[in-house]
């Protein structure tokens, strides 16, 4: 029969023994805390390598290059202003380009992570509020 409280030999009445998996469970839970805490950081550092290890940015493509162009990526498209336009159908054709030749550019070329702009995505944002509008409206 033990003595004392569940904490084991020894222990005050009403005390609990805390075992080394019950200690290790908790040091990983509190790491596991800390590291959402830092969460911020440890996503930004993932999103960092998986936009290096797509590879579009070492042909000078940026994110919204590379969306797959359905029915509301065109018409985004077609609303880009002249300079955006051009700029996109340079990087796109250059990107071709470089792919035919299996060549990639100097790394001091590549799109960067902190300098891609998501220049597309106000103008896909509208064209699909308007479509899930019209939708609506048309199931009246």
């Amino acid at each position: 029969m033990r003595r004392g409280g569940a904490g084991g030999p020894g222990a005050p009445p009403g005390t609990l023994r805390i075992t080394r998996k019950a200690a290790r469970c908790a040091e990983v839970k509190m790491a596991a805390r800390a590291s959402v805490a830092g969460g911020g950081r440890l996503m930004d550092k993932f999103r960092k390598w998986y936009y290096n290890a797509a590879g579009f940015n070492k042909l000078g493509l940026m994110r919204d290059d590379t969306w797959y162009e359905d029915d509301d990526v065109k018409e985004a498209v077609r609303r880009l202003p002249e300079h955006l336009y051009n700029e996109r159908m340079f990087r796109i054709k250059r990107a071709l380009d470089l792919s035919l030749k299996h060549q990639i550019l100097p790394k001091d070329q590549w799109v960067k992570y902190e300098e891609d702009q998501h220049y597309l995505e106000p103008y896909l944002k509208e064209v699909i509020r308007e479509r899930l509008e019209r939708e609506e409206w048309n199931k009246k």
